[in-house]
């Protein structure tokens, strides 16, 4: 992997590990507050490989509060799980209330 992008990785562990207890964000979100807002794909890329990094992946997620995410987790519903015992409700894969729960790093880190 190119320098620069691991770089970027950790720009977004950084953000990752700034979502409080019980809330979300996408991966959008972290790339807009980045500076690169067409890479949510590269954030997604970034979360997958974020294990053992003491990032709380589970808190992101696509920007319809879909967890596309959680087959990087072991555990057929580790990801729900995880945000279940944060208080936030999931039903299909799919989290409920989403605007509530929702964190806005560009809004939250200025």
């Amino acid at each position: 992997m190119k320098p620069e992008t691991l770089g970027f990785f950790e720009k977004v562990y950084e953000v990752a590990r700034r979502i409080p207890y019980g809330r979300v964000t996408s991966y959008g979100a972290i790339a807009k507050y980045l500076g690169a807002t067409k890479s949510a794909r590269i954030v997604g890329y970034a979360m997958n490989g974020s294990g053992g990094k003491d990032v709380p992946a589970h808190r992101v997620v696509n920007r319809k509060g879909l967890l596309t995410g959680k087959h990087h987790f072991e555990g057929t519903n580790l990801m729900q799980q995880l945000l279940e015992n944060e208080g936030i409700k999931v039903i299909d894969n799919q989290i409920q209330n989403l605007e509530a729960v929702f964190w806005d790093p560009s809004k939250e880190l200025r």
